[in-house]
């Protein structure tokens, strides 16, 4: 009997997802691309059929195009080694949004240290927002590579990514969507919106944990050296010299996840039979009345664009006084479920001058009552802190 508010972390499985891997499992199980036998085979079809289902839900113009990771985090270390290092020089530039991720911000220190190149930000307004003046005066012609996520996980703010590409494309910078966090709550059209590079991690869209996508465009994946090394991406090894498979198994070494691919197939399945435009029916409903009931209790500090069509299902806040491991603790005996810390986002919150919130996120399985139940919560920490606040 809990509330769960804390998909942004990862999301719950549906049954028919559970019900996939398990299928796979009793009916399919072998290894893709290793064997001449049918099972092997069924393996294989099922792995790449899943490939152009994800080409297909996310509009890539080919299979190829669909790379498997473990997850988004290891789809940048891809970039940010196999292009970012190899491409970039001293005194290019990389502009990133300081609402990114630590996996979309770690690598690009790494990697703008050993190549000489400079680190840069776009900083939020008072809005929680990336202004159209702070945009264009940090991508330059010196810029070479823009890392933006398509919606903060801190702060629910949906960027107007397609805008930062056209801006960024047209200073010659090569643009990397991070779209964990959006993707299970609104469509992507990676043609669409022109992106070189779009990651996102299964988990936080009904697949298992594990999985994740890199998707890039076929002419930059095929100038790229590979990240990892191994099985299944080679076509000749020699002793001295080895020559790379084509794509996409150039950058899946090894044995795959493959159940988790399949749960992500199964999880795009389920997306589809909820349609998109119901997703986000249900979703701004309740988020819209948690704004508005969370905005009464005046002893928060609330961390949201006012701008609801600017928002998505993320809302971070902070009862002021009061730590909030201590609040997430308190919810947690009401039984609700929320995140507290910084959230993989040290710099965005040393920037907003804090230095952690509590983070409620919701999906498609939260309603209103699930909204009463945090706030009723909230409100029980908060007489049992009372009496200790300084205001």
């Amino acid at each position: 009997n809990i509330t769960y508010l804390d998909s942004g972390a990862t999301t719950q499985k549906p049954q028919y997802v559970i019900d996939a891997i398990d299928e796979f499992y009793e009916h399919n199980n072998a290894n893709p691309h290793r064997g001449a036998y049918s099972l092997s085979i069924d393996a294989t079809n099922v792995y790449e059929g899943t490939r152009e289902k994800i080409a297909k839900f996310i509009n890539a113009r080919k299979a190829n195009e669909i790379i498997f990771s473990k997850n988004a985090s290891e789809s940048l270390n891809l970039i940010a080694y196999s292009y970012g290092l190899e491409n970039l020089k001293e005194d290019d530039e990389v502009v990133l949004s300081i609402m990114e991720h630590h996996s979309n911000l770690v690598p690009w220190q790494y990697v703008t240290k050993k190549t000489g190149a400079s680190l840069k930000y776009m900083y939020i307004n008072d809005e929680f927002e990336l202004s159209k003046e702070e945009i264009e005066s940090k991508i330059t012609d010196k810029t070479k590579i823009v890392g933006i996520t398509h919606v903060s996980n801190v702060l629910g703010t949906i960027n107007n990514v397609k805008e930062i590409i056209k801006y960024a494309h047209k200073k010659g910078a090569v643009v990397i969507v991070d779209a964990s966090q959006s993707i299970p709550h609104m469509k992507i059209d990676v043609q669409d919106l022109d992106a070189d590079f779009v990651v996102f991690s299964g988990h936080k869209m009904f697949a298992p944990l594990g999985i994740g996508v890199l998707y890039g465009k076929e002419k930059l994946l095929n100038n790229m050296n590979p990240f990892l090394m191994g099985g299944d991406m080679i076509e000749y090894v020699y002793e001295q010299d080895t020559t790379f498979a084509p794509l996409p198994n150039k950058f899946e070494a090894g044995t795959q996840n493959v159940e988790g691919v399949v749960g992500l197939g199964a999880a795009i399945d389920y997306i589809n039979q909820v349609g998109y435009d119901n997703i986000e029916k249900i979703e701004k409903e309740v988020v819209s009345y948690a704004r508005q009931e969370l905005s009464k209790l005046d002893y928060l500090d609330l961390y949201m664009s006012p701008n609801e069509e600017n928002h998505s299902s993320v809302i971070s806040f902070n009862i002021k006084g009061v730590h909030p491991h201590d609040v997430a603790s308190m919810l947690d005996f009401k039984g609700v479920c929320i995140r507290s810390g910084n959230h993989c986002a040290q710099p965005l919150l040393r920037y907003m001058g804090i230095d952690s919130t509590c983070r409620a996120s919701f999906s498609i399985y939260n309603t209103k009552e699930d909204v009463d139940r945090l706030v009723d919560a909230i409100k029980f920490a908060y007489s049992k802190f009372e009496k200790f606040i300084k205001r």
